[in-house]
């Protein structure tokens, strides 16, 4: 009888804990396992503001997928489709050759993409912060505008480049305003005329920062942002970008070279293809991580639509936090194990630990288990809870390292050398890419070479 074989798509905080639980489950031999990821490491999300600004290096938060998996199969790309009929999924390999996976149980974990509401100009003059590209490349930006401010005797051109805008009021948004924010301090000191003329905004359409965290503890993060110099708005957003100006929802118009973009996120366009039902884009399942129709795949994740069981609210979905993924990755493997063995499946149920914001520097908020820490008490508990999440030895030191550079040697403002246009996670960018059900059935088809009806 052959050896069943189990395809996990992504390996971010869902998909990698979902691997590591089926190797440590299942017995050498037993089944073939099988991931499909574009990068051959795990990206720590969490603390790519901080890499942005420079506190960490890349490395501190790229947890190697070869160190962490000993039995798993890597194949280096990203699926496009799903063909649940003849169960194989379709990829698009980083060398741009098209290829296939078949599969008996698939767990999908791709994530999700930067949406960006049609606004004009966005995804041309918008920069991202969802992977290490967006941050190394973003960083390199901030400091060359200053540089070249500095160089610059056109008061207008000065004003352009001084100028930072960062829309999203979320963890994100806030993590890369002040992080960023420190960063054009320090390079401030080598360009003493620029010092006045540097303007950090921070927008996002919502009423009030934060409000996963509540209301005080939102007040509390505007001030800190406030005390930080970074003019905040709320209630509004971006109506259009060009190379040289912002125009506002309100009207106003504001000279600026760099707006990032941190406001939502959309489902990665894989769950089209499977052809089950999607809400908001996101693949529904069941309480055991199983899709209704389709019960040999599992959804998790970000691009997931998932009850949340712990919620008083029947309606209530699970949020997409990187606290919730990775209990559903290791849900999704036991049930996945369980259903070849025609075994009862687990509901997923996890209640909430809280959440944590590091606003850089000693600055941070946190509400773990639903207690509000500000100051000393929150900066404490946000380092320890990152050092005990990252899913590394070696990365865990490495953050650690790197934290413990900055508070005693200070830090560095050079910039790396890179130029914009890596590959971008705007939706727009890369949804051509994907299938549709249909046509991932007939690309399945073709490479197997099954006649298709009619096609």
């Amino acid at each position: 009888m052959a050896r069943p074989r189990i395809v996990v798509i992504g390996a971010g905080f869902a998909g990698l804990h979902a691997l590591r639980r089926l190797e440590r489950r299942i017995p050498k031999g037993m089944a073939d396992i099988v991931l499909v990821a574009p990068n051959d490491y795990m990206l720590y999300s969490p603390l790519l503001p901080q890499v942005a600004s420079g506190l960490l290096t890349p490395q501190s938060v790229a947890v190697s997928l070869h160190r962490m998996l000993h039995r798993t199969r890597i194949v280096p790309g990203t699926a496009i489709g799903v063909d649940t009929t003849d169960h194989v999924v379709l990829i698009k390999k980083i060398s741009d050759e098209l290829t296939y996976e078949r599969y008996d149980r698939l767990i999908l974990a791709p994530g999700s993409l930067t949406r960006v509401f049609n606004i004009p100009g966005l995804s041309r003059h918008g920069f991202g912060n969802k992977n290490l590209a967006e941050a190394v490349v973003l960083r390199d930006h901030v400091l060359a505008q200053l540089e070249l401010a500095n160089a610059s005797r056109d008061p207008a051109e000065r004003e352009e480049r001084c100028r930072f805008i960062v829309v999203g009021g979320g963890y994100t948004g806030v993590e890369t305003a002040a992080s960023l924010r420190r960063l054009t301090d320090e390079a401030a000191s080598r360009y003493p005329e620029l010092r006045s003329a540097i303007r950090w905004h921070l927008i996002d359409i919502a009423p009030r920062l934060l409000p996963e965290l509540g209301v005080k503890l939102g007040e509390e993060t505007l001030d800190l942002l406030r005390n930080l110099d970074i003019e905040v708005t709320l209630e509004d957003s971006v109506r259009n970008v060009t190379e040289s100006k912002v125009t506002l929802t309100d009207g106003r118009v504001l000279p600026c070279r760099t707006l990032i973009w941190t406001a939502g996120t959309t489902p990665s366009p894989l769950m089209a293809s499977v052809g089950t039902p999607t809400e908001r884009g996101k693949l529904l399942v069941g309480s055991d991580l199983a899709t209704a129709d389709e019960p040999h795949v599992f959804a998790i994740g970000d691009a997931a639509a998932i009850p949340n069981l712990d919620s008083p609210e029947e309606t209530a979905l699970c949020p997409p936090t990187a606290q919730y993924a990775q209990r559903q990755g290791v849900i999704a493997a036991e049930n996945v194990i369980s259903s070849l063995l025609n075994r009862p499946l687990r509901p997923f149920v996890h209640e909430d630990m809280g959440l944590v914001v590091d606003l850089s520097g000693k600055d941070a908020v946190a509400r773990p288990f639903g207690i509000d820490l500000s100051g000393l008490p929150a900066f404490a508990v946000t380092r320890a809870y990152h050092l005990w999440a990252v899913p590394s030895a070696p990365a865990r030191a490495r953050v650690a390292a790197n934290w413990l550079i900055r508070a005693t040697l200070g830090g560095e403002v050079s910039r790396l050398g890179f130029a914009h246009g890596v590959p971008s996670t705007f939706v727009d960018h890369v949804a051509d890419h994907y299938l549709n059900a249909e046509a991932a059935r007939k690309e399945s088809a073709r490479l197997l070479d099954i006649p298709v009806a009619g096609g």
